[in-house]
């Protein structure tokens, strides 16, 4: 009886927190709610981790159902900012921002949920260099505060961080190698049972951390559709890791190289100038 009364309020609780919703930021898609954590805590009378519990299912469930009608759901990382808000300590969905977020969304509601997880979780490396990743290839890439976040990692204690993660901070400052860390950390999330049913995720973050920004052109196309065939055969074991990890890197879009100025243009204007002064003289 006891439990049936809680469950009751729970659903209570949810039905008001909704009543006083505000509007997530404007998108193209339907317009969803969320409500503001201080209702929902005035009304869960304690009961707040149950209710972040509550929205967090409620969440993956619309990001499951996105795989199937083919429009992307843009509120998860809201969604978990909502939930750890209510119990700080809920884990998973630090979990699973670090892992399906994009790293080019401009949606940085996910950097408040990850300062709130290093700040809970600090030996969770792997959370860390996610948001390190995110931070030196998100909106606004930020390279120094990426460093900064993995810096105390090289002489943690902890002996199951490998020898390239403790570095890795160097490598935010030089601007160098974060592909490779990045397709490293994408291909172990895939192997994760909790995210079995959300490979397609995987895809396009895959897709925006070797450099593509949309699918515009046939040839870009053609590089989706690679990356996300050799995910499926590396989450399906038909390709070793190293095979996996190789190809991926293969497929990562060529950095444009800018013209060299025009030296002969140049010395031209510099006489030029050279002449224009002695005649004024």
């Amino acid at each position: 009886m006891r439990y049936l009364i809680c469950l009751v309020l729970a659903i209570v609780v949810v039905a008001l927190a909704l009543h006083y919703a505000k509007p997530l930021p404007s998108t193209n898609f339907d317009e969803s709610f969320l409500p503001k954590a201080d209702y929902v805590k005035y009304v869960a009378a304690g009961n707040d981790a149950s209710v972040a519990g509550l929205f967090w299912i409620k969440g993956l469930t619309e990001l499951g159902e996105s795989y199937l009608t083919g429009k992307e759901y843009a509120y998860l990382s809201h969604v978990a900012n909502l939930c750890t808000e209510l119990d700080s300590l809920f884990y998973t969905p630090y979990y699973f921002v670090s892992a399906v977020t994009p790293m080019d969304s401009r949606d940085t509601t996910d950097y408040a949920v990850m300062r709130r997880a290093l700040r809970l979780y600090p030996e969770q490396w792997r959370l860390a260099v996610a948001h390190a990743l995110r931070l030196s290839k998100g909106p606004f890439p930020n390279n120094a505060e990426a460093a900064n976040v993995m810096r105390p990692y090289f002489d943690s204690p902890d002996t199951t961080i490998p020898s390239h993660i403790r570095t890795i901070y160097r490598t935010f400052e030089l601007d160098t190698m974060q592909t490779e860390t990045a397709v490293e950390m994408v291909l172990n999330d895939v192997m994760q049972p909790r995210f079995k049913k959300f490979r397609s995720s995987f895809y396009n973050k895959t897709y925006r951390i070797l450099g593509y920004r949309g699918r515009k052109s046939a040839a870009d196309s053609t590089v989706f559709d690679e990356v996300s065939k050799t995910i499926d055969l590396f989450a399906d074991g038909k390709i070793a890791p190293a095979q996996a990890y190789t190809r991926l890197l293969q497929l990562k879009k060529p950095e444009e190289v800018k013209p060299a100025p025009d030296s002969t243009a140049t010395s031209a204007a510099e006489s030029s100038a050279v002449a224009d002064t002695l005649a004024s003289n």
